[in-house]
This record gives C-alpha cells, sequence and structure tokens, in this order.
C-alpha cells in the first residue's frame, strides 16, 4: 500500500466517522439548533467523500447548495419561527418509536446488501481519458434536466417565504386577529407601530 493510498483510507474513515456521529447528533438532540449545526457537518463530510471519488463538481454543489442554502435556510426557518413549546406526552408513542425502529433496520439492510453485493473492483481503462464531470453535468443541467433544476429553487424561494410569513404572524396580538382577517390574501401588514407624543421629543426650544 503506497502513501497515497493511506492517505485516501485514513481520510475516508474520519469523514465516516464524522458524518456517522453528526446524523446521530441530529436525530438525538433535543435543541434544533444544535441538530441544524451539525446536520452542517454531515453536509461537509459527504463533500469530503465526493472529493475521495474525485467528484470535484458535485462537492462543490455539495458545500454551496447544502451547506451555504440548505443549510442556512434551515437556520433562517428556526430563528424566524422560534416557536418554544413543551413537549406534550403522546398516546401509544411506543407505535411510532417501533415504526420508526423498522424503517431504520430495512434501510440500514438494504445498504448493507448494496455494498455486499457491489464488485468494487478498479478495472484499469485505456484509450482517450474521460470527459471531466463539470462539463457531463452542466450539459444535462441545461438539456435535459432544465426545468427539475428550475422547480428546485422555486420550492427553495417558496420555503423561505413560508418561513417568513409564519414568522410575522407572531408580531401581532389577537386582538388584531379580525382587522387581518380582512386584508386581502397577498398582502403582510405592517406590525404596528407605538405613537410617541409631542412632549416626549427633546427639542432645543424645550431646553
Amino acid at each position: 500500500m503506497n502513501l497515497a493510498e493511506g492517505v485516501q483510507i485514513v481520510s475516508f474513515g474520519i469523514l465516516s466517522v464524522m458524518m456517522i456521529a453528526g446524523a446521530l447528533g441530529v436525530v438525538l438532540f433535543s435543541n434544533i439548533v444544535y441538530s441544524a449545526f451539525l446536520l452542517c457537518g454531515v453536509f461537509t463530510s459527504i463533500a469530503g467523500l465526493y472529493l475521495l471519488l474525485n467528484a470535484d463538481f458535485v462537492a462543490a454543489a455539495q458545500v454551496l447548495i447544502y451547506v451555504g442554502a440548505v443549510n442556512v435556510l434551515i437556520l433562517f426557518a428556526i430563528m424566524l419561527v422560534n416557536k418554544r413549546e413543551d413537549f406534550r406526552t403522546i398516546p401509544n408513542a411506543w407505535v411510532r418509536q417501533v415504526a420508526t425502529a423498522v424503517v431504520c433496520v430495512g434501510l440500514f439492510a438494504l445498504l448493507g446488501t448494496m455494498v455486499v453485493s457491489t464488485p468494487w473492483a478498479i478495472v484499469a481503462t485505456t484509450g482517450s481519458p474521460a470527459e471531466s464531470s463539470i462539463v457531463t453535468i452542466a450539459k444535462h443541467f441545461f438539456t435535459d434536466f432544465l426545468l427539475p433544476f428550475e422547480l428546485a429553487s422555486v420550492f427553495l424561494l417558496m420555503a423561505m417565504v413560508g418561513a417568513i410569513v409564519l414568522a410575522r404572524r407572531d408580531f401581532f396580538p389577537d386582538e388584531l386577529s379580525k382587522k387581518l382577517s380582512e386584508t386581502p390574501a397577498l398582502s403582510l401588514p405592517e406590525r404596528p407601530r407605538e405613537l410617541v407624543s409631542a412632549g416626549d421629543v427633546s427639542s432645543p426650544e424645550s431646553k
């Protein structure tokens, strides 16, 4: 085993441990803000695994889109909504836990079977070098998959607008609910401001 292969194995082990630990933290932590930050670490670890596979464009897209856009959008939604509610006892909660455990075990078994049954031997290829992954993906993005690519950006924008609307609803007291219900559906009224009397404003004449 040469040095380059050893570095790749060690890097793969470190990134795998980071990704698994971060994913467990996302699920097990009760603080949703900590879970969102750990999700950022999971996305970064996946980008490192893409780099080990020589998928430079996919790794850059993972960092730019998931870490820089999706994860930041999740953090903004958490901070804007800021719902503080106590945990309530759910009747028959064990049914959900058992169903979740069955789904997780099934996914783990499916992935394990795929890993074992997939031939991982590297076959040396001869001939002209393959085309860059950036060029190939760009061709598919702007020809075959142009519509799904644009729809994904529209969905992200809709999620951000929905988070802002949910956050601004908390600014209005209950006595204004009737007035707000009479406003058009497409308008977003501003938060009422307090009026300051003229006597409270200090002026040079009063001094």
